[in-house]
């Protein structure tokens, strides 16, 4: 029999992934937040464990109710640099190309989960495209276009090569990178066609590949990273520090092992964002600085991802190791960004 993706909590229920009595309280957060889960994590999932950290990371639970007042639907302020729908402007260099806001899975910790899903903010438009490559072109500061979203490897091949194409033609745009979870949770998808969309800029393409836990990477999620690489495209890796899935050394130890086996560089290790509904997946910055230390001396340097927090207010990433974020009697944190500025973090 052939698996499909499961996209409501009533086909959770009917896969057994969940019961009876969860399928009438996850009700109202289907109703907010999407639900995806692809068959290559359906077969991941242990529904006996309710801990299992692959379930955690895709079934729902009704702890995505619970708000609390730090949480805001734009954690890290996308739209307040988006100079055109699509584009996010943050850093001189690089942008964001917002070109999809739908994603085979939808992690249940997601920063962006107030704007993707079948209910967000679509794909863009050939029109909405033709405006963000015309800024891009117009804007020569411009180095780096991170297609992200949603996940950008949904789409098909023929689109992924039209906007490579529109991309291709601006001189100064040196590195297209794609944030993607595909790999790992749908790799199939990963075949020649789309590797040689990936590639059809000339231009130099790298793939940041997402994934916070070991069981993960399977052999075809490798597999489908290897022919990305094979073909001549780098990879590194971004995670989420997440309570109760990978907040132990040991289990980040063999993630990031995992990942340089695989010729996937290990890079950004977030921690989560004040999205609505995610403080269940939040730790203290104070544990996870103990947690990313624990890591030095354990495994080699090419395993270190770097420890980052996007700041609220659209601040950008700051790197939070030992020392780089001080704590208040009142709780909140003193965090500096990219600029030297100092924000108060709660």
């Amino acid at each position: 029999m052939t698996i499909r993706s499961l996209k409501s909590v009533e086909e959770l229920h009917d896969a057994g992934l969940i019961g009876r009595q969860s399928l009438e309280s996850l009700r109202p957060v289907a109703d907010r937040y999407a639900v995806a889960v692809t068959p290559a994590m359906v077969k991941l999932i242990d529904p006996s464990d309710s801990k299992d950290p692959i379930g955690l990371q895709f079934i729902p639970s009704d702890a995505e109710l619970v708000q609390t007042p730090q949480e805001r639907a734009d954690p890290i302020s996308d739209e307040a640099h988006s100079p055109v729908h699509g584009v996010v402007h943050r850093y001189p260099d690089r942008v964001l190309l917002k070109a999809v806001h739908i994603c085979p899975v939808y992690c249940r910790f997601c920063f962006r989960r107030e704007m993707v899903g079948p209910q967000g903010n679509g794909t863009l438009t050939p029109q909405e495209l033709s405006a963000a490559l015309d800024y891009i072109r117009d804007h020569d500061e411009i180095w780096e276009v991170i297609l992200t979203g949603g996940d950008p490897l949904v789409l098909s091949p023929r689109r992924l090569s039209a906007i490579m194409d529109g991309l291709k033609s601006i001189s100064h745009v040196k590195i297209i990178r794609f944030h993607t979870r595909v790999p790992v949770v749908d790799p199939d998808r990963i075949d020649a066609e789309l590797v040689d969309a990936l590639k059809s800029s000339g231009k130099t393409t790298y793939v940041a590949l997402h994934a916070n836990h070991p069981r993960e990477l399977t052999t075809e999620a490798r597999a489908a990273c290897a022919r990305m690489i094979d073909a001549g495209i780098a990879m590194v890796s971004q995670s989420v520090l997440l309570k109760g899935i990978n907040d132990d050394p040991s289990v980040l130890a063999e993630l990031m092992r995992a990942f340089v086996e695989m010729r996937v560089k290990p890079y950004y290790l977030h921690h989560p964002d004040l999205a609505p509904g995610t403080s269940h997946f939040r730790l203290d910055i104070e544990e996870g600085q103990r947690i990313v230390a624990a890591l030095r001396g354990r495994i080699s340097g090419l395993c270190q991802p770097t420890y980052v927090l996007d700041l609220p207010g659209g601040h950008g990433k700051a790197v939070i190791g030992q020392n780089a974020a001080s704590k208040h009697a009142d709780g909140c944190y003193t965090v500096s960004d990219f600029n030297g500025n100092d924000h108060l973090y709660p």
